[in-house]
């Protein structure tokens, strides 16, 4: 074999998975067919869960360039529609507001400090598998070769090459009927007052919020480290040709419903100015087709509304990579690789559902605007802020079912003695946290977990997947728990011999 696995995708989720294969032992070669980086802006930061899991992995300071841990949000949107997260006692939404390029810079970083290779320049042109590993068929700059791999992930985004050399079908829809324009563009300091944009004749836009209007959609992004943006969505026809800083500025004026006088920003930094129309909700019949698997956005596109992708994404990436670690290892219980499926995919609907109601609730219409009415008087009710809150940041999710409610969730944030469960989880291995006075439950768990002991209040331990999920929870030490966390370690972690190596 030329490599354990080979990822086909140097983008954030391809370089997320390097990073976690190494982390557990897996080394893993990363094609890119660019050249280098890209520049060309696209996402503008995280939401939701993966905000918390990147502190698990010691990268969340690095990329907010701020000490200490993740606070949530006090506020997002649905629908550009205000979501009051100061209301909930538990507030699952945190944000990220950094761009992608500087994402896809700190990921690979920290790949290239494991060890991982990354080639650019070559780029994937074929594949055959059999049932001892992958044939990989390459075009680089020094001319076509192969590679021989265990497993091959795509991470090649929407249209990837790698899915359809893998014959796994996309089924889903294609809508054309939205126009969304995105440039560089300030606006004069007369119209920006206490940080908001004030407009004559339409009325108060805050910054980095979705702003429906009966014609169309509208933001504005006075960025604090880059060019300042505008973006509007609507549903017309669009002119032919590139796109023109005059077509975003009569488009912006359209939706406000007066002029709003954008300026082109003086400076330096990456000019942005693009057109988009329509767009597509689909997702891959299958996450795995034998030894070739799928990741990001290979696996499923959405809407961007409310910025769910990256979230989606790169949580694909760590749940896929210690159990595709443990099949590269041998030390995978049977079926434990089909469960990145079982487990992934239904998030990936979900994903698909609330993208394509946003996108519903910010279409043109007066029962549009009816729905809109409704919809504002749920979100009154903190129980239904919270439900849209899990939603769109995926703390909703619930991979299994257990004899104790944490089974299948997140892991809480929680101190042991004096060290957070984020730092204890950086190494992304599974992670027993024995609380009880004697260690009692420490010598039931085999290698790779890693045990970490100390005092604490109920639950008295916790089994953590390297992807920071819950599988077995432990109020007090009897008979039922113990046998509770030898079902679940046989579950997840094949045994081995037993340690009791603690910290």
């Amino acid at each position: 074999m030329d490599a354990e696995v080979v990822i086909a995708g140097a983008g954030p989720n391809g370089l997320m998975l390097a990073s976690e294969l190494r982390l557990a032992g897996v080394r893993p070669i990363v094609l890119e067919k660019l050249p280098e980086r890209s520049t060309v802006p696209r996402a503008n930061g995280l939401v939701g869960q993966v905000v918390r899991m990147l502190d698990r992995r010691g990268l969340y300071e690095r990329l907010s360039g701020t000490p200490g841990p993740p606070r949530p949000a006090p506020g997002f949107v649905f629908g550009a529609m205000p979501l009051p997260l100061d209301v909930l006692e538990e507030n699952p939404v945190y944000l990220l507001p950094v761009p992608q390029v500087r994402i896809e810079e700190v990921l690979q970083e920290r790949a290239l400090e494991l060890g991982v290779e990354i080639r650019r320049g070559h780029e994937l042109t074929g594949l055959t598998q059999d049932a001892d590993g992958v044939t990989v068929s390459l075009s680089g700059p020094d001319g076509a070769y192969q590679l021989r791999a265990g497993y091959l992930v795509g991470a090649d985004g929407g249209h990837s090459t790698t899915r359809k050399l893998a014959g796994i079908d996309f089924p889903g829809v294609t809508n054309d009927s939205m126009v969304s324009r995105t440039g560089s563009a300030a606006v004069p300091p007369e119209y920006i007052e206490d940080g908001l944009l004030k407009i004559p004749g339409y009325g108060v836009v805050p910054p980095f919020l979705h702003q429906r209007t009966e014609r169309g959609l509208f933001v504005w992004a006075p960025f604090p480290d880059r060019l300042p943006a505008i973006s509007t969505g609507e549903w017309d026809t669009p002119p032919d040709g590139d796109v023109t800083f005059q077509e975003l500025q009569e488009s912006a004026d359209r939706v406000l419903g007066v002029h709003l006088p954008l300026v082109e920003p003086t400076g330096e930094g990456v000019r942005q100015l693009r057109r988009v129309v329509g767009g597509n909700s689909r997702l891959a019949s299958s996450f795995r087709s034998g030894r070739v698997l799928l990741v990001g956005d290979a696996a499923h596109v959405h809407s961007a509304i409310g910025g769910p992708g990256l979230n989606l994404g790169l949580q694909d990436a760590v749940n896929l990579g210690w159990k595709l670690a443990a099949e590269v290892q041998g030390w995978a219980p049977p079926g434990l690789l089909d469960t990145y499926e079982s487990e992934r995919r239904p998030v990936g609907e979900r994903v698909v559902m609330h993208t394509q109601a946003q996108s519903a609730l910010i279409a043109p219409g007066d029962d549009v605007t009816a729905l809109r009415k409704l919809f504002g008087e749920f979100l009154t009710d903190p129980r239904n802020v919270l439900r849209v809150a899990e939603l769109i940041s995926g703390a909703d999710i619930r991979y299994a079912e257990g004899s104790h409610p944490l089974v299948g969730r997140w892991a809480p944030d929680l101190m042991v003695g004096s060290v957070r469960l984020a730092e204890l989880m950086r190494p992304a291995r599974p992670l027993l946290v024995d609380l009880t006075p004697d260690a009692s439950f420490a010598d039931l768990v085999p290698e790779p977990v890693e045990v970490v002991t100390g005092r604490g209040e109920a639950p008295i331990a916790l089994l953590i997947r390297p992807d920071g999920y819950i599988a077995w929870a432990a109020e007090q030490d009897g008979a039922a728990e113990r046998e509770a966390l030898r079902d679940a370690v046989a579950q997840w972690f094949q045994p081995r011999p037993l340690t009791s190596a603690t910290r």
